[in-house]
């Protein structure tokens, strides 16, 4: 993906906290959990649920979230398009890093089985 830096800058600056409302409202929407949500948050930072809640009441930006996060080794194998991109083709780490939680929310709300999701088959 090529992008402007200022759609990286934007992405950087915006509060994990502000979209973190439309994943939980995505998923529910479908009959998929707060806890799976979780779940699958904490597989790719590394965060559990209550270091999470303390990063959204904090209101960090993706740039702080990511930067904390100990990325699962298994994130690379997150593949596909998201928001129309290619995600292996995200050029600046911080936005592939971003598209990478973008999709596995994706992939629960759209009734994946946490196995896949979780890239453990």
């Amino acid at each position: 993906m090529k992008s402007t830096g200022n759609h990286d800058d934007r992405i950087a600056k915006m509060a994990f906290a502000s979209v973190y409302p439309h994943y939980l409202a995505k998923v529910e929407k479908k009959g998929r959990t707060k806890d799976e949500l979780h779940k699958v948050i904490e597989w790719l930072t590394g965060y559990d649920a209550n270091t999470l809640e303390k990063l959204l009441a904090q209101k960090v930006t993706f740039e702080e979230f990511f930067r904390a996060a100990k990325l699962n080794p298994n994130a690379h194998r997150i593949t596909g398009v998201i928001c129309g991109y290619r995600i292996e083709e995200i050029a600046n780490p911080l936005t592939r890093q971003v598209r990478y939680l973008d999709k596995l929310v994706d992939e629960l709300a759209k009734g994946r089985p946490m196995e896949k999701i979780l890239r453990r088959a």
